[in-house]
Formats: C-alpha cells, structure tokens, sequence
C-alpha cells in the first residue's frame, strides 16, 4: 500500500490501473497507431510553364504543410512538389507573365512565390492582422493581386516595389472571396450579401458594379470571378453549382446567365473568344457572341465537379493534336479534352496524399473503430484487435459519427449533411467516387440536409432509442442550431426545430430515458459570426413530446459545452472549456465540479467507459485524461493537441492529435 499511495501522491498513475484491472493484467500502455486517413485534396490551380519551361498543371494540395504540386498533363507524372511551410492548403494559385507561380495560404495567411531560378519562396503575411488568403489574380509582369479574410482587404505585390494595400472594399463585407484581373482593373467579389467591385490597379479608385438584373445578393456570394477575351464571369451562389452570369467589359452590362455552372474557373479562351467550363455535370464551351453552349460529351461528375487548374497545354499525344484543354478536379483526377478530334481521357494524377486530421470517431455496429477528418475529409475503419485500418475510402469532412441499430451515421459539412453507412454491405460513394464513373447505389446513403435551415456542421450525433438524434451549427452570419430527430423506420424527419436554445448550436447530446440532453455553444459554425450570448447551456428535450423540459446554465462564463456522457449511476457529466462537471438530471442541477485549469476553451470530448467506471476526456486541446466520477480524481495519460477522442467496448480509448491516432490499451 505504501507503494500505491506514493505513486498517487505523485500523480503517476491512474486510479483505474490498480483498481479496475485483474491482478495479473499487463500495465496500460499508449500505443501509436499512425496515421489512418491520408488523400489528396485539391484547391487553387493553374496551367502554366513549370521547371525547364514545359507547360504543367500548378495546383496546391492541403496538408501539414501543404504542397504546391506541378504534374504533366500528357502523363499524370509528377513533375515537381514544393512544401508550403506552415499553410495548411491554398485555394490561391495562378502564374504571372513572367513565369512566376504565387500561391496564397490558410493556416500561415502567407504568400508564396516559385521561380525557376529560386524554386519557392515565402514572402509572408502580405496584410497584417488577415488570416486567409482567399485568391490571387495575375496581372502585368511579375504582379499579383489578392484578397484576403477576415477584413475584406485587397493587396497587390511587385517584387521590385513590395506589397500594396488597398484597404477593405467595403465596411460590410469581411472576405474579398475572388479576384480578376485585365486592362488595369481588378475585379473582385465578396461573401454574402454578394458585392461585386472595380478597383483601378494604378489609382486605387473602387467602383461597385450593379448585380444582374434580378439576383438578390442575400445568402450568395461572387464566389468566382474571371476575366476572359472582353467578358468578366461571375458565379453567384456558393461552393455548388450556381448560375454564372456574363458582363460585357465594353458596354459595362450584363448580357447573358448560365445556369447550372460549376466553379472554380472558366478555362482562357481559345482563338475565338470562348471559354469552357463544366456545365450540370458536362465540360462545355460558351461562346459570349452567339450566347450559346455547345457540349463535348466530357463528364464530370461527383458531388464536387469544380475544376483545380483549368487551361491549355499541346500534349503530344496521339488524337490530341494542337492545343488541348487540360485541368485537374479536387481529388487529383486529370481530365483531357481536344477540340479538334473530340478525345477526352481522365488520368489519375501522381498529386501524393496529404495527412488528414481526424474530426470524427466512433465506434462501429461491426466492432470495428472509424475514423473520419477534415476537409480532405475520408473514412477509415479500424480492427479493434490491432487498432490497425482496414479500410481507407475517399469521403466528406466528417463532423460526427454514431452507431445506431446496426448502422453507422455520420455528420458531413458542409450542409449539415447526414449519412446512413451499412458495414455488411460494400462501399459506394456515389457522390465522392472519382469521375466519370460514379456507380449504383449509394453506401453511405445520404438521408437528409440542413441547409435550408442555414446549418453547416452536424457537429452532435446520438443513438436515441428508435431515432437518431443531430444537433448542428449554422453558416457565415447565421446563429442558432438546429435539433433534428431522424426516424430510420420510417425514412423521414421526425422533428426539425431551430433555435431551441437561441442563438446557440448544439454540439453535444446524449440520451437516456426517452430524454435527449444537449450542450450547447454560443458561437456559430463559421468563427467570423459573432455571438450574442455570453455562456452556454445544457437542456433537456422530450422526444416522444417534442418539447424542452429545461435548461439551465452548468458552467457559468464557459462558452460551449462539447461533450457530455452518461456514468454507471445516472448522473450526465459535461466537460466545459477546464471544467467536468456532473448534473443530476433529477434535481436538474450541478451536483459536482471538478477543475482541471481556467481554461475557456470551446474544445473537449468526454466518454464513459464501462469496462473500468471511468471517464475519459480531452481537455482543452492540452491533453488527455481519465477521471474517476466517485472520487472526482483525474490524472493525464497524455500532453498534447487532442480534440477526438471515443471509448471501443473493449475498453481502449481511441483518442487523435491531429492525423495521428494513438490508442490507450489497458491490458487484460
């Protein structure tokens, strides 16, 4: 005994190592299980020259850091891949005249430069105080012009004179989405309400344009802007197809809309001013003179048919002939199209995947533990008995996943999209499978979608006896989650109500009794939305009634509460930013508190273990670690960024630090 008590005076050691495990049980241990999601992911692109001058594919994959990739549009081939330190992807890549390649970035809000002679430069933060670089435009010589988030700023940079700020295009606009460039204009459109800009590159002088006749600009962006042969294109919507509508440069009017159009470009236009872009599903040519689109029998398909990187490049392949139309699509497909025989090909690109953070674990209705992350998204299954996956599959950023009467949901953004996948069956993502071939029926399944509501993240999932019960967060300048309760019997929405708890989300639930229990944030699911409230708070739903029976505040000051479980006695235990805390849903009240620090933090997971009558948790995004509900004793198992974490039957805790996985095995 002696022996015990000073290990826990020292903090060295679990409560459940010396309690709850069998005597001759092998000690705890934390093992490293790599890295189970890894794909690729394209954003911004452009075809232009590369290395020794020869015409390649530029386009930007995201990772940790993210790469600036070159492939060979005649062979798929990798042809050069450059680390972008620090930026996590960028959707901003094009090429100067002067056979510059600049790509702007996420994650380091930096803008970076590759040459021939220098390969890739970092040229930092080109604006202060912004954090995204959303585009970049190609104008004279070496200059490039950007706009940025979360100020709505535009720059310009000239490496013989430096960065140019042209200050915030409007005083409501927070993000210059894209950007154009010709004739020494620039062209550059916002969030919603959509706003489009005319900005003399010279003088700095701002012209708003008029939006096409009829558009209301509520809920829609100028998502993409082009300038090609006299004409600018603009797409107003968002990530999904939209109508793309024309402006005439000389007549400074809009002449003609194209509906459905997909992003990200339109293509530079051949010999006779036209442009190609992918139209409902189909590569097409748009010619501006006759206002007419002519196919060319070019699938893309998918639930993401945008281009990364669309131009033109002589191939010097059999049926290609001339200039061919080239491009790359987001999961690193090359397509090929020749005018003049009408041949077209996919390749699958050598773009190497990326390292994908985990957003998502759960454990499946086969046993198995999943994994899902983010934005490049993927699933993966895990054998619980290695801890090792099994299977890898391209798929959505996940928000959440739980198992519910043999099926395993899952949460996908954006759209607050919800999926119902059967392990017994085999994988078939229509909507995620590469073109043009995207096969028969779907598994995951996809049920529903919030998006009419404005949410974004279905960031809460539980098992609700017969429902399935989600509670999500809205978009950009949207607050307020929505409480849904799916009837997997019946294939329909059972309840669908906003705003339960007002201008708060819901990212976390659990049930118990015919009562479903929310945690609740007060932020929305876009960061640059600011709250209204000041703290967050736990109720309880009735779901045979449809009603609140109460809610209340568990951790004042505290600004969500993500995570919530469930001990052996009954009690409902929530983690809120350094705080556990126990709620006896009777009394409907805090009965226990327990400090970890004074952390304020919207981040933390919290789960139950059976096997030992612990808690398991992550707290803050510091560490991970267990707590005894009796006693209210906590120790660490582990420093580090954790923000995933499940408990398998067996009693492992799965938890991630990024893309890694590691798992807590206690022997048996």
């Amino acid at each position: 005994m002696t022996l015990i008590r000073r290990l826990i005076a020292a903090g060295m050691a679990a409560t459940a190592v010396f309690t709850a495990s069998p005597a001759y049980a092998a000690p705890p241990v934390i093992e490293d299980l790599g890295v189970p999601l890894q794909d690729v992911l394209l954003l911004g692109g452009v075809v232009a020259p590369g290395p020794g001058g020869k015409t390649v594919i530029w386009s930007a994959s995201s990772g940790v850091p993210a790469h600036l990739n070159a492939v060979d549009p005649a062979t798929g081939a990798e042809v050069a891949r450059f680390d972008l330190p620090d930026a996590g992807g960028a959707w901003a890549v094009d090429a100067t005249p002067d056979g510059s390649v600049y790509a702007g970035t996420y994650g380091n809000s930096h803008l970076f430069r590759w040459t021939e002679k220098d390969g890739v430069k970092d040229l930092g933060n080109p604006l202060q105080g912004e954090t995204f670089v959303w585009t970049l435009a190609a104008g004279e010589g070496a200059t490039v012009y950007g706009g940025t988030s979360p100020g709505g700023r535009l720059f310009g940079y000239d490496p013989a004179t430096g960065v140019r700020d042209y200050g915030r295009l409007s005083p409501s606009h927070a993000y210059v989405r894209s950007v154009s460039y010709a004739d020494g204009k620039i062209y550059a459109g916002t969030e919603a309400p959509a706003a489009l800009f005319e900005i003399d590159a010279a003088g700095g002088a701002v012209r708003q344009l008029p939006l096409p006749p009829g558009l209301d600009p509520a809920g829609k962006w100028a998502y993409d802007v082009n300038v090609a042969a006299g004409h600018l294109y603009v797409r107003f919507g968002g990530a999904f197809p939209g109508p793309l509508h024309v402006w005439d440069l000389a007549s400074g009017t809009w002449i003609d809309t194209v509906d459905p159009a997909h992003g990200l470009d339109v293509s530079p236009p051949d010999e006779e001013g036209c442009v190609y872009f992918v139209k409902a599903g189909e590569l097409v040519r748009y010619d501006p003179r006759t206002k007419t689109t002519t196919p060319t029998g070019v699938p893309v398909t998918g639930r993401v048919a945008n281009t990364r990187g669309i131009g033109w490049a002589e191939l010097g392949l059999p049926d290609y002939p001339g200039k061919s139309l080239v491009g790359l699509l987001w999961r690193g497909m090359m397509f090929r199209y020749n005018p003049q025989t009408g041949a077209k090909s996919f390749v699958q690109s050598g773009i190497r995947g990326e390292p994908i953070d985990v957003t998502a674990l759960s454990q499946g209705p086969d046993g198995r533990m999943y994994a899902g992350g983010f934005l490049n998204g993927g699933f993966a299954a895990m054998n619980a008995e290695t801890g090792k996956a099994e299977e890898f599959h391209t798929f959505s950023q996940s928000e959440d996943m739980v198992s519910h009467d043999g099926r395993l949901y899952v949460g996908a953004y954006p759209d607050a999209r919800v999926y119902s996948y059967d392990p017994k069956l085999p994988w078939n993502s229509t909507e995620y499978s590469p073109s043009p071939e995207p096969g028969p029926a779907p598994n995951p399944a996809r049920l529903f979608d919030l998006a009419a509501d404005k949410q974004i993240r279905p960031r809460a999932m539980v098992s609700a006896g017969r429902y399935l019960a989600v509670g999500t967060m809205p978009d950009l300048g949207h607050l307020g989650g929505v409480l849904a309760v799916w009837d997997p019997v019946e294939g329909r929405l059972r309840h669908s109500q906003r705003n339960v708890v007002t201008d708060q989300s819901i990212v976390s639930l659990a049930y118990r009794d015919g009562v479903v229990y929310g945690g609740t944030s007060i932020y929305s699911g876009q960061s640059a939305t600011p709250p209204t409230q000041k703290e967050a708070r736990l109720f309880a739903w009735s779901v045979a009634e449809n009603r609140m029976l109460w809610e209340i505040t568990p951790a004042p000051g505290k600004p969500a509460v993500p995570a919530l479980a469930f001990d052996s006695m009954g009690r409902l235990w929530g983690v809120a930013g350094g705080e556990v805390f126990a709620v006896s849903t009777h009394l409907r009240k805090v009965v226990k508190r327990v400090t970890l620090s004074d952390s304020k933090s919207s981040s933390g997971q919290l789960a139950f273990n059976p096997r030992d009558r612990r808690l398991y948790g992550a707290h803050a995004g510091r560490s991970v670690f267990s707590l005894d509900p009796l006693t209210g004793r906590h120790a660490v198992l582990k420093e580090g960024p954790v923000h995933q974490l499940a408990v398998h039957g067996s009693g492992d805790v799965y938890f991630a630090e990024g893309p890694k996985l590691f798992r807590y095995h206690q022997g048996r």
